[in-house]
């Protein structure tokens, strides 16, 4: 996320208050607002954790069409007769290849003397062919040449003869291609198994990759059905979207021996959806509902049991949408292919999807509820697309929103099924939802784009992003919410069974939800349903609602940043908004706002402090709300006495509202911290991450802790820490395993120990070096994961060189596994003695560091410690010249970071002059 831009004017807001009040608790709290607001403008907006899952994240940008061109309507593709023959052999030297031929049968729509189909960095082979009309036996049209035209990655068959609608014609063409390992189209990927060195080739064909496998219709909604042929070594096994029918032998020109394996014909469905893998795997199997499921890993993986648990919830997460969705799986098999090196942690080819292997492999000896977790989520959103996008596919990626956001927001339900310890709400709110909120204040873009946009020169991969998946998510959850599940999912299984094979847009979606709306009297809506979701879906950003209580109004304006605001700046966007509500622990009926402004009596308040008003109780809404202060003081008194009397997720969502709205100069930071006063009675972790990660910066190892505010932080924060900080230290010092069901301890605890030891406190720097201490006497102890980087940071930055010593010589052990080896790398950068850490430098240029861009890595750990960015800033000046012939580019980041780290660092320090100047 940018950088923020009124952390100065906060500072200052904060002293004007300050100099006028004396009452110390608030003097500290205005100090804390100086620290807010110059900290605020280099702080995390994501959960400072390794092993916080992300099953709906995106995959990483790839390059993409320099435009999306449509296809002419003139012809309708149905059916595929696909052969590929990748042209490898085990143990082969590249470059590699693949030829491969295709037959296209089509319906023509309109008279055309051309055939225009996508093709991209493919050659012909042999010459191309049109048979038909296919009602004339034998009858064929002459073609006149191929032109390929690169730009528009499209193929024109030119034809002397005109091909009529209403005919039926067959395209002939043959291709080749090359085989690269850029994880794109079909490509090739190496990996060792067992101490072995292996190739496998697999396909990734989202969004528009078919196009350089073979020549085809590649647009969702061209939908058609895939015989496929796959031509590969005899050592290899192929895999396709469809069960094998038939395995047999060839020869090529030389002689040599391939075998061919023969899929059956395909389901209808999208060019994007077929999908390929050629290796030497094992798998393991069950059966749900007739659903043969087959998880394939390297062979090593599968004997020491790493798919298992991915295995035993892909069954039950299956009949957990069938049943939900009253739509069966159409297919009899499903294979699971876990590829060591893939560019997404998932993607749904029917019937054969494929993953990172990280994303579906665990120990079995691993009961962490996090890591499984992680897995539930990336196989349940893969699977939830075996309806959303597979069996109903969006028209057009302008609203691939109903793919990915539907499929998002069902991995949560079959991820929380199969794992019952996860709390659905909080895991939501905590993963989801509150996430995009920060991130979608500042992207100029709908949820759902114009088709007409995506038409031009846009890149589609851009839309594999958190607005398309989290916040259609979101969207679906506050849908649901209003409508009642049950009346959502009778809606969804409505637009389902009408669309499927097929492809809707989001007005298929809004016409079926509003069927089941009319069909019934339970639950009545202000709007039609278009209207309403339209104004969630065409309208980039989201509301905030201000709340006065002494009028009972409401009023609502677009959440933007008031500190960046521009006078050309236009946020005129209203919404139609469900309004959830309390008063005074009372859930009251949900209510509406459908205007910019408007006045709900039943909310005045009366001159009682125990009179109080919560907006978006649970966060049902995807808004932010905005109190008055005599709301605002009437909820901070109310968390002090009874912190219980408001739900979890509210807490979480009054915190980090209150906070955003300080970010973006609707209220001043004061207001923020008088929210979290009560944090000492506060015991949820996941509240306490939202905290933590708006008040302190993402890195800790900050300059700010030689400014004369980091004792005041550490005087507020400290005393509110203590209970929970002591509850789970008892935990990892009798019995860490205990809270291998606590989900948010796994995902949170470390950060929250982090803070407690950064700040000081002396119990988290003993029991750091306690645990430290008892792996070093004994190297075959495991200190507990969840708190292994803290751990080890603080053991090393507590101890001399023996303790540094050690974790050079473990990270050099050849058993440690990467993860660990991760670890090492940043411990040894939290050393406070400054030879040691020139040392850690030193040895970064050591031939086996440098030459795998660890040094960039640890110059980078160094950077960032408190006494280390100068030793790392004088390490780069004095090897530029070696560091830029062998990493140049992340080195040259590395320089930009620490140039901007100086004069951070400079720009305190003025401002602390100001503050001083200001009396704080």
């Amino acid at each position: 996320m940018g950088t923020r831009g009124g952390g100065l004017y906060v500072g200052r807001r904060a002293a004007a208050v300050g100099a006028a009040l004396l009452l110390a608790l608030l003097v500290a709290l205005l100090a804390l607002a100086a620290l807010y607001g110059r900290c605020r403008q280099k702080a995390a907006t994501q959960p400072l954790s390794p092993r916080a899952p992300g099953p709906a994240a995106p995959p990483p940008p790839a390059p993409a069409a320099s435009s999306v061109r449509r296809l002419p309507r003139h012809l309708l593709p149905l059916h595929y007769d696909l052969e590929l023959w990748p042209r490898v052999r085990p143990g082969q030297a590249g470059p590699f290849a693949f030829t491969g031929q295709v037959n296209i049968t089509v319906r023509c729509l309109q008279d055309t003397d051309a055939a225009v189909l996508h093709s991209a960095g493919l050659r012909s082979r042999g010459a191309a062919a049109v048979r038909g009309p296919l009602s004339e036996p034998g009858a064929a049209v002459e073609v006149a040449g191929l032109r390929q035209e690169e730009a528009g990655e499209v193929a024109v068959l030119e034809l002397r003869g005109r091909l009529r609608a209403g005919r039926r014609y067959v395209l002939q063409l043959g291709f080749q291609g090359r085989l690269e390992e850029d994880l794109d189209g079909l490509f090739l990927t190496r990996y060792t198994d067992r101490g072995q060195s292996s190739m496998l080739i697999a396909s990734q064909m989202e969004p528009t990759y078919a196009r350089r496998v073979y020549p085809c219709f590649d647009e969702p909604a061209m939908k058609a059905t895939f015989n496929i042929r796959i031509i590969h070594d005899p050592s290899y096994v192929a895999l396709s979207n469809m069960p094998a029918i038939d395995v047999c032998e060839v020869k090529d020109e030389n002689g040599s021996l391939w075998t061919v394996t023969t899929f059956n014909t395909s389901l209808k469905m999208s060019t994007y959806l077929n999908a390929f893998v050629i290796c030497d795997f094992d798998y393991i199997t069950r059966t749900e509902r007739g659903n043969e499921i087959r998880i394939w890993a390297r062979k090593e993986a599968i004997k020491n049991g790493y798919v298992d648990y991915a295995l035993n919830i892909t069954g039950p997460i299956f009949s957990f949408l069938e049943d939900i969705l009253n739509v069966s799986y159409p297919l009899p098999k499903t294979d699971l292919v876990a590829l060591p090196d893939f560019g997404a942690g998932g993607m749904e080819n029917w019937g054969l999807m494929i993953f990172q292997e990280a994303s579906l492999m665990n120990l079995p000896s691993d009961e962490f509820t996090s890591r499984k977790a992680m897995i539930a989520l990336i196989v349940s959103h893969e699977l939830g697309h075996q309806w959303f996008g597979n069996l109903v596919t969006m028209n057009w990626w302008n609203d691939l929103w109903l793919n990915e956001g539907l499929a998002s927001y069902f991995e949560y339900l079959g991820a929380t099924f199969v794992e019952p310890k996860l709390s659905l709400d909080k895991i939501f709110y905590a993963h989801v939802l509150q996430p995009v909120l920060r991130e979608d204040s500042e992207i100029a873009r709908s949820l759902s784009e114009s088709e007409d946009k995506i038409k031009g020169s846009f890149s589609l991969m851009s839309l594999f992003d958190n607005i398309t998946y989290s916040k259609g998510a979101s969207i679906t959850w506050m849908l649901s919410g209003f409508l009642t599940e049950k009346l959502f999912i009778r809606a969804l299984t409505s637009y389902l069974k009408e669309f499927s094979f097929s492809n809707a847009n989001q007005d298929d979606l809004w016409t079926h939800i509003q069927m089941v709306v009319d069909a019934q009297d339970e639950v009545q809506l202000p709007a039609p349903v278009k209207q309403i979701m339209d104004s969630w879906t065409c309208q980039n950003g989201f509301p905030v609602l201000t709340l006065n209580l002494t009028s009972g109004t409401i009023r609502q304006e677009q959440f933007f940043n008031k500190n960046n605001r521009k006078s050309t700046d236009s946020y005129n966007n209203t919404w139609i908004i469900p309004i959830s509500w309390m008063r005074n622990g009372s859930s009251q009926p949900l209510t509406w706002l459908d205007k910019s402004s408007k006045m709900f009596p039943e909310m005045r308040v009366s001159e009682s402090d125990y009179d109080w008003i919560l907006l978006n109780v649970n966060l049902s809404g995807y808004y932010r709300v905005n109190y008055d202060q005599l709301n605002l003081k009437r909820l901070a008194r109310l968390l002090e006495n009874d912190p219980k009397a408001i739900p979890a997720v509210s807490r979480f969502q009054l915190i980090d509202d209150v906070f955003a709205l300080t970010d973006f100069g609707y209220v001043p930071i004061e207001t923020a911290l008088e929210l979290t006063k009560y944090l000492a009675r506060e015991d949820e972790l996941f509240i306490w991450n939202v905290v933590l990660l708006n008040l302190i910066p993402e890195n800790l190892e900050s300059t700010l802790k030689n400014h004369e505010v980091y004792p005041l932080l550490k005087k507020y924060l400290l005393k509110r820490m203590l209970p929970i900080y002591h509850y789970y230290a008892g935990f990892i010092r009798q019995n860490a395993d205990a809270l291998e069901d606590d989900y948010f301890a796994q995902v949170y605890l470390e950060k929250l120990l982090a803070t407690a030891c950064w700040l000081g406190l002396q119990d988290c720097l003993d029991l750091s070096s306690e645990l430290y201490a008892k792996w070093r006497d004994n190297p075959e102890y495991k200190i507990p994961f969840l708190i292994r980087r803290t751990v080890c940071c603080y053991g090393v930055a507590v101890g001399s060189d023996k303790e540094w010593n050690f974790a050079w010589e473990m990270y050099n052990h050849t058993d440690s596994v990467e993860e660990d080896e991760d670890i090492l790398l940043y411990a040894m950068s939290c050393a406070k003695e400054s030879w040691l850490l020139y040392r850690y430098l030193q040895y970064g240029l050591s031939d086996t560091l440098f030459s795998s861009n660890c040094t960039s890595v640890i110059i980078s750990h160094v950077m960032t410690k408190d006494i280390g960015h100068h030793i790392a800033w004088e390490f780069v000046t004095e090897n530029w010249p070696l560091l830029s012939q062998g990493c140049r580019f992340f080195i040259m980041l590395l320089w930009k970071r620490m140039r901007e780290r100086l004069l951070l660092c400079y720009w305190n320090l003025q401002n602390l002059k100001i503050l001083k100047g200001e009396n704080y």
